[in-house]
């Protein structure tokens, strides 16, 4: 089985777990994630690979982590994921690409991310939910970020932090790559 369809076989069945635990019909989880109901079903069938911005806003949707939906099963307290588990969400021709380390489902989801940019590539993301904060830290590069139209330029070695229920891009408009780590913590469903 390939590292997609494994992805995609876990994704269908923590998906349905999560939906179940929660209480929520399709037509429930669909309108909350601002997904249709049969992408629902088509992932949940493992019929599909949704993109990066679809499986968030499941996430969300569910008030739990993207790794609580991507992740085969949850360990002990103490979690090692060596760096060939990782989750690698997605990547461009160009050579960028955003890594999940590791995340938790501890008072709301946190999630550890490794991202990599190359010149010129970048990723928006959609507000997330209100209470949803990221943290940041540039070790290579210069990271222009970009919350509600606003950017700002992060050089190496600057940590950042803001609250991410508004639109928010990732760039890097630099000539060398960019390397960072970004924690995301999201409050849990109420």
């Amino acid at each position: 089985m390939s590292d997609l369809d494994q992805l995609t076989q876990t994704l269908a069945r923590n998906l349905k777990r999560w939906r179940g635990e929660r209480g929520f019909t399709l037509d429930a989880l669909a309108a909350r994630a601002g997904v249709s109901r049969g992408m629902i079903i088509q992932i949940e069938q493992a019929r599909t690979n949704p993109s990066i911005g679809t499986t968030v806003k499941l996430a969300d949707a569910l008030g739990v982590s993207i790794t609580s939906l991507l992740d085969y099963e949850q360990g002990p307290q103490v979690r090692l994921v060596p760096a060939e588990q990782a989750v690698r969400l997605w990547s461009t021709e160009a050579g960028s690409s955003t890594t999940l380390l590791v995340g938790t489902e501890a008072r709301g989801p946190l999630e550890l991310w490794s991202w990599h940019l190359e010149p010129g590539d970048g990723s928006a993301s959609d507000p997330h939910p209100e209470g949803t904060v990221e943290l940041l830290h540039v070790t290579a590069g210069e990271l222009t970020l970009e919350v509600g139209g606003e950017p700002h330029l992060i050089p190496a070695g600057t940590s950042a932090t803001f609250e991410a229920h508004v639109a928010h891009a990732y760039r890097n408009d630099g000539t060398v790559p960019v390397d960072l780590t970004m924690a995301v913590s999201i409050p849990p469903v109420r």
